[in-house]
């Protein structure tokens, strides 16, 4: 039969084996606890830099405050001059409708250029079309101790240059703009689709665009060919119609064979009086081009009918006259507002 003493001393080498198991689950505990701590330390670090403190961040930021409309910010990030140009199509709703067609980007890994200089390329679909475009980034310091920071390298704004055939004004991403003597100069973000037009009462020009990808301080050039309306060409038709009924009906009134039209009849014979008619057989068709700066209307051609009783001064016989002529004149042409005005101008 065992002592108690004996029974003492087991009981305490098993309490002792317990201590130590204890201890060591509690050190297994806290190390996994550092070990899981460590590893989410790791995966915080590498979320934050390939995110916030990547090179492709400040990229991500520049396209959102593009599609926003946020010029000021956009060419903050960007840290671009703006060139001398004008500044219509750097914020609001201009520079929002360029990016609206921006869809399916892509940003890829950063490329070394070497100085600290890193090139994040960007494929993106630009109004259907697949296009390209790099961003030149470079280290400006650290944040938080050991992350990267980085921003754009300085660069010029591009700028599109835009034309408009005779018209002082015209409308690029569906905000009016000035066009001193038909062209004008815009700077522009990148990448961006920008779409001129003209839409005049008058004049008017179908519209063009020009998809801006990656330029620096380069220039893209627009060119709108601006065309007389419906409108106007049937104002100028209705003007001519009435200037030539005008000038038939005053020539058959006075019983004149050459009046002051742009139509006229030779003969030898005597007419006799009251029975000289004439009546317009073929209307000019109206085209109106640009020359010298101005629109001028192209030279009117038509047709005319004089008829009448005529005495053959050899014979005294009476003969129908029953004649068709061609006829040619040109016109003057000015637009004020609203107002069209044709003159007629005739050499006799």
């Amino acid at each position: 039969m065992p002592s108690c003493t004996a029974i003492a001393a087991v009981a305490g080498n098993v309490k002792g084996v317990q201590l130590s198991q204890a201890i060591v689950r509690t050190a297994a505990g806290w190390l996994l606890g550092l070990m899981l701590a460590a590893a989410g330390a790791i995966v915080c670090i590498n979320l934050v830099s390939s995110s916030v403190a990547s090179p492709q961040q400040p990229v991500r930021e520049y396209l959102e405050a593009l599609q926003k409309g946020e010029g000021e910010q956009a060419l903050g990030l960007l840290r671009a001059k703006v060139p001398s140009a004008n500044a219509a199509m750097l914020d609001g709703t201009a520079l929002q409708t360029a990016a609206s067609k921006l869809s399916d980007i892509k940003l890829g890994n950063a490329q070394s250029r070497g100085s600290n200089r890193v090139a994040v390329p960007v494929d993106y679909t630009l109004d259907g079309n697949r296009l390209h475009t790099e961003f030149l980034m470079e280290r400006t310091g650290t944040q938080w101790l050991f992350f990267g920071k980085w921003a754009f390298v300085p660069t010029t704004l591009p700028t599109l240059e835009v034309t408009v055939v005779n018209s002082n004004e015209a409308a690029l991403n569906g905000v009016p703009v000035n066009m001193p003597n038909g062209h004008n100069t815009f700077a522009v973000f990148y990448p961006g689709k920008y779409e001129a037009s003209l839409n005049g009462t008058y004049f008017e020009a179908p519209a063009a665009s020009a998809l801006v990808s990656n330029r620096d301080g380069g220039q893209a050039p627009l060119n709108l060919q601006t065309r007389s309306t419906k409108a106007l060409n049937e104002a100028v038709a209705g003007k001519v119609r009435e200037f030539l009924d005008t000038c038939a009906a005053q020539a058959t009134e006075q019983q004149r064979l050459q009046p002051d039209c742009p139509f006229y009849h030779a003969s030898n014979a005597r007419v006799v009086d009251g029975t000289i008619k004439w009546e317009i057989t073929e209307y000019p068709k109206i085209t109106i081009e640009p020359f010298g700066g101005k629109w001028v209307v192209a030279p009117l051609n038509g047709k005319a009918r004089v008829s009448a009783r005529e005495i053959n001064l050899f014979t005294g016989l009476v003969n129908d006259l029953n004649v068709e002529h061609d006829f040619s004149f040109t016109t003057q042409l000015d637009t004020d507002n609203n107002t069209v005005t044709v003159t007629p101008m005739l050499t006799f």
